[in-house]
């Protein structure tokens, strides 16, 4: 249309790929996708973390595909630990709230508590305990060092003047403790974890070993700020015969999830959605609706998991599966990375367009200045036909010229054919003179 060279033409194509190139480098930095693999430090076996950390497994995968690795760790205080460390690999964990707060780790953010997990002391004694005291001597499996449930049990317990001095704290944990306690290996066991956990329920159906209750939970809960005070009610496990036989209190930590704050937005989002469905219903320690919570006394919350228990998803996730969905993020974004670059080039364009009209015909005016700097000269008739010819082909090449440009097509058309009718007399001129110069 303009009649633009090759090399033109590849400029123009190796601008436009150029574009196309920075706008893609644009989204792939500011909109990253999302990883197709994510690990999680859940606990040790047995425990709730583990059995949530499988059920998060699956829900991740069937809903998005993603591949989950599950960290088995000794709990809470290595999993915070996990999250602080980049080199790890974890990108999220469960904490328990009674752990180092965020103080000591400002690289992770929570996504929320997600339910209140009990203490649960069992032990073997026929004579009820009621009081920490009554452990003193006693062999009791409170889980390995680094987990969550020691943490917690040696700050508990120590209130009731129980520690290493006292009393013989072993590392069994999980259904490991159940053995231990069946086996008389240990007097007492101390869990963590929620009722639904098989080491707890193979406890509570067990009628050798009796539950403790902590009767003064309420002062425990002022001791420490982030324990609560909970019931389990009389005969909610077994109706007839009543089991428990009558109301247990208990105390009881709230679990977190927390993630490292460089886990991709969409994997924040899928989690908070895994976790809403995860715990969002009726429990024995809570009410529908009330996990996982959208505020978190001891970590920064992601804003993200945060508008997500507000409004719901977000309009593409609402109705596209998950990589779909990011698909048509990333291609949004692609667009608008793109017009952002491309609009102010269209901003110049009607004046490069013009540019190129000029250009074109300033390449003809070249050519037919050569012509009539060639008329000033005495013409033959063949150097006159010549020149015709030239102008001939500078007509054909005007055609090329936009016709909506009128006004630089026409004035150039009027200088065009003001030199063909001056070429056409000096031709004649030309012919003229050569009969003469035979005669002589």
């Amino acid at each position: 249309m303009f009649g633009l060279s090759c090399r033109q033409l590849f400029k123009g194509l190796a601008a436009i790929f150029g574009i196309l190139g920075v706008s893609w480098l644009a989204v792939d930095y500011f909109v990253p996708s999302p990883p197709s693999k994510i690990t999680i430090a859940t606990g040790f076996k047995g425990s709730s973390f583990e059995y949530f950390g499988q059920q998060y497994r699956e829900r991740l995968a069937a809903h998005a595909g993603v591949a989950v690795e599950l960290r088995e760790t000794a709990g809470a205080v290595e999993n915070l630990r996990l999250l602080q460390d980049p080199k790890s690999g974890v990108h999220i964990g469960f904490v328990t709230g009674d752990v180092p707060d965020s103080s000591h780790a400002p690289e992770v953010l929570s996504l929320g508590p997600i339910f209140n997990v009990p203490f649960w002391v069992f032990y073997s004694s026929t004579e009820p305990v009621d009081r920490l005291s009554q452990l003193k001597g006693k062999r009791i499996a409170v889980g390995p060092i680094g987990s969550g449930t020691r943490y917690s049990a040696e700050n508990i317990l120590s209130k009731g003047g129980v520690n290493s001095e006292t009393a013989t704290l072993l590392p069994f944990a999980g259904l490991d403790a159940v053995g231990a306690l069946k086996d008389g290996r240990v007097d007492a066991a101390w869990f963590n974890a929620g009722p639904d956990a098989p080491p707890v329920q193979a406890l509570l159906t067990n009628p050798s070993v009796r539950l403790m209750d902590f009767p003064m939970a309420e002062a425990f809960t002022r001791i420490f700020p982030d324990l609560v005070r909970v019931v389990l009610p009389k005969g909610v496990i077994e109706i007839d015969p009543p089991n428990p036989p009558n109301d247990v209190t208990l105390l009881a930590t709230t679990s977190r999830v927390l993630i490292r704050n460089d886990v991709h937005p969409a994997i924040v989002q899928l989690l908070a959605q895994t976790m809403k469905e995860e715990h969002g219903g009726p429990g024995l320690f809570q009410r529908a609706g009330e996990f996982p919570m959208s505020t978190d006394p001891e970590y920064p919350m992601a804003q993200i998991a945060v508008d997500y228990y507000k409004d719901g998803p977000s309009l593409l996730p609402k109705y596209l599966p998950f990589r779909m969905a990011i698909y048509a993020r990333r291609t949004i974004a692609l667009l608008i990375a793109t017009l952002a670059i491309v609009l102010p080039v269209f901003g110049f364009a009607p004046r490069l367009y013009g540019w190129f009209v000029r250009e074109r015909l300033r390449r003809l005016y070249r050519r037919l200045r050569v012509v009539e700097n060639a008329m000033r000269l005495e013409l033959t008739v063949p150097q006159a036909e010549a020149l015709q010819s030239h102008l001939v082909d500078i007509d054909r090449v005007a055609s090329a010229v936009p016709m909506r440009h009128s006004d630089l097509f026409f004035l150039f058309k009027y200088h065009l054919d003001q030199t063909r009718s001056r070429l056409a007399s000096r031709l004649a001129e030309a012919q003229n003179r050569k009969p003469k110069s035979v005669k002589a």
